[in-house]
């Protein structure tokens, strides 16, 4: 409707100055020239006119459009309100400013998160045959001195091992540990990932280093929370209990004369404090045996006997519930290891496998055994329910179980025995399979 309003005026200006020169024409046709001039030069101001309003508002549409392409939004156009005929230009201008606005704040929030996230962050994009920094956060910046706008070619400079190695994939995915001397000083271990996408025909190449250090020192935090809350938790089970039969103790002995039912409640009460004394006893024990394992005595032991020999301590167990062994290790290997401790590994997680196989009716459990990079590979699978997700990350941590009667320091236990022998345990799970790995050096 407002063009079209526009669009009439335009129309009627040029009606008028077409009928003002017709005029102009007819009076001098009739011979009066002076007022053929003077309506002509009417005619010819209002031309003017016209081309001064049309040179104007091109100008203003010229300058406004450099505005936006050039990103600068400061421009104020509130003199130009009642100009309906730039509506719709004010209309696309305070649109792409406030969407300029929002893209800023948004760019500042995502900046400010990736600043104060503690691993080093990269971004490069793609400039034509060579790559520039498009983004570089706070950590990356003070930790390797690297300065904020740089070409790919100076950062060369700066961190000469992290580069080659990017060159040398060829700016492809990488997933690794790398060395790097920071600031002169002993050279540090990060852990390397890099990632290409492409984001409107513009590639860009993703880089994060993470101090092995850091993560290292965060996951200990992490155990030791989770191990003071489980101790916690246990002391609490025995203390509170005591605590409260003591209290009821000492009223029954302030009594002058005591009931044979006074005498039961003395009898249940010490009963019961007992029983909790020897659980935190053997709860300090089970402590004392993880903080204290002694170092491994090795010795040279064949791989298959001592299989063997686990299987058959554990064969009256499994007969009993109706499991069935599967020795698949075919083949004979001499390794050096603590026997008696690698024996315990072993046969907790037999054990483990069979409790694991409670709800089964005809469990199996497999023993299989691989040779890969001069490492050797001993996995226990068995045929259970296997783990479920939400504890899988708890599995390993001292003195938690599923089990009603368990210890929870098994798998502990398992673990740190043979990471003592310089190798390391690993399980995985799905709901029809449960394997677990003992990988060892040949």
């Amino acid at each position: 409707m407002r063009k079209q309003k526009i669009d009439q005026l335009l129309f009627l200006r040029l009606l008028l100055i077409l009928a003002t020169l017709g005029l102009s024409a007819y009076l001098y046709g009739q011979k009066l020239t002076y007022s053929s001039a003077f309506v002509g030069f009417v005619g010819l101001l209002l031309l003017y006119e016209m081309y001064a309003a049309l040179r104007e508002a091109f100008l203003f549409y010229d300058r406004t459009i450099a505005s936006i392409l050039q990103g600068d939004f400061s421009s104020d156009f509130s003199k130009h309100k009642g100009q309906h005929n730039y509506a719709r230009l004010f209309e696309l201008y305070h649109r792409l400013r406030d969407t300029q606005h929002e893209q800023l704040s948004r760019d500042l929030i995502y900046q400010s998160i990736l600043n104060n996230i503690e691993s080093g962050i990269l971004i490069l994009q793609k400039d034509t045959e060579s790559w520039r920094v498009f983004l570089m956060n706070d950590y990356f910046s003070e930790h390797f001195q690297a300065p904020k706008v740089s070409h790919w070619k100076y950062l060369r400079e700066k961190i000469p091992a992290l580069c080659e190695l990017i060159e040398k994939a060829e700016f492809g995915e990488l997933k690794t540990a790398l060395q790097i001397r920071v600031n002169k000083e002993d050279t540090q271990t990060f852990m390397l990932q890099t990632s290409a996408t492409k984001a409107f025909e513009q590639d860009y190449y993703i880089i994060m280093l993470d101090s092995i250090q850091k993560v290292v020192e965060r996951k200990e935090k992490e155990a030791w929370i989770n191990l003071m809350k489980v101790i916690s938790h246990e002391l609490l089970n025995s203390l509170t209990p005591i605590r409260s039969l003591s209290q009821n103790l000492n009223e029954l002995v302030d009594q002058e004369q005591l009931s044979s039912e006074d005498i039961q409640d003395i009898r249940l009460s010490v009963r019961t404090m007992l029983n909790r004394s020897n659980h935190l006893q053997e709860f300090v024990e089970s402590y004392r045996k993880l903080a204290m394992l002694p170092s491994p005595q090795k010795e040279k032991v064949e791989l298959s006997e001592l299989v063997e020999s686990c299987l058959q301590i554990m064969q009256p167990l499994y007969k009993s519930r109706n499991i069935t062994a599967h020795n698949e290790v075919g083949f004979k290997r001499w390794i050096w290891v603590d026997k008696n401790q690698m024996e315990q590994v072993l046969i907790n997680l037999l054990t483990n496998s069979m409790y694991s196989l409670e709800d089964k009716p005809s469990g199996a459990v497999f023993i299989s055994c691989a040779l890969r990079e001069k490492r050797i590979y001993l996995t226990i699978s068995d045929n259970g329910l296997g783990i479920d997700p939400a504890i899988e990350d708890k599995i390993f941590l001292p003195f938690f179980t599923t089990r009603k009667d368990g210890a929870g320091i098994g798998l502990t236990l398992s673990k740190n025995i043979v990471e003592a022998h310089g190798g390391y345990l690993a399980f995985e799970s799905t709901p029809e399979k449960t394997s677990f790995t003992v990988c060892l050096l040949e």
